[in-house]
């Protein structure tokens, strides 16, 4: 009876991604994107945390954070609105809550930072549980986060506008060169690269695709809603 139920809550949210018909609607997507990326930012932190090396975007971020002498979530800012700028030179889709995982996520990092919820780990012991409890926390908030519907991150539309372009390369070749290609200048800035950045690299997709499949979620099937379209709901709608 119970597992009824919560069946019956992974299908009603399963249903949220199709309702951005409305002002209400995006409003109550949006407030779902920042907790979800919040939430996700927390994710981060924990891989960060676990000591082993960074995944490789936050190889980039810290390092950047690190030669330069600035936070972490303003270097993650810096590096998602130039892949942002990309974006939109591509002329990719662009939704609200890309603009929401460009401040979020970092910003969160440093809360967590600053309130020191989580110690540095000093062993592989407990290093790679806490790694791998980062990736289950990003997996799931990914999740939320993608049922908004309101767009996919920077990082993400780039590599499909990259794949789309270079179409003899399959996406997953074109995401190993944009990963490598980000661990190498992080690394070179003076970012944590280990063990970690490994099994970030190769095992996020993985933990990520297991988190779908537990909800029932189909991630090809989201038609998200552009920053135009929000607009016209915006301008033209009322409820």
């Amino acid at each position: 009876m119970g597992f009824s139920r919560s069946w019956i809550r992974v299908k009603n949210m399963n249903n949220f991604m199709n309702s951005n018909d409305s002002i209400g609607d995006i409003i109550r997507s949006v407030i779902l994107a920042v907790l979800s990326l919040f939430v996700n930012g927390f994710g981060v932190y924990l891989t960060i945390q676990a000591n082993m090396g960074a995944g490789p975007w936050d190889v980039l971020n810290l390092g950047l954070s690190k030669s330069i002498g600035i936070l972490y979530g303003t270097a993650s800012i810096a590096v998602s609105v130039l892949i942002l700028l990309i974006d939109i030179f591509l002329r990719e889709p662009i939704g609200i809550a890309m603009f929401i995982d460009v401040v979020v996520v970092g910003k969160s990092v440093d809360f967590f930072n600053w309130i020191h919820a989580v110690p540095p780990c000093q062993s592989l012991l407990t290093g790679i549980p806490t790694m791998f409890l980062g990736l289950v926390f990003l997996a799931y908030t990914q999740y939320f986060y993608m049922i908004a519907s309101l767009g996919c991150g920077p990082r993400d539309t780039l590599m499909v506008g990259l794949a789309r372009r270079v179409k003899k390369l399959p996406i997953g070749v074109v995401s190993i060169g944009i990963l490598s290609f980000a661990t190498l200048v992080g690394w070179l800035l003076g970012g944590p690269v280990g063990i970690g950045t490994l099994i970030c690299a190769f095992g996020a997709g993985p933990v990520m695709q297991a988190a779908f499949r537990s909800v029932n979620f189909d991630a090809t099937s989201i038609k998200h809603q552009n920053l135009s379209e929000s607009f016209r709901i915006f301008f033209t709608h009322r409820g």
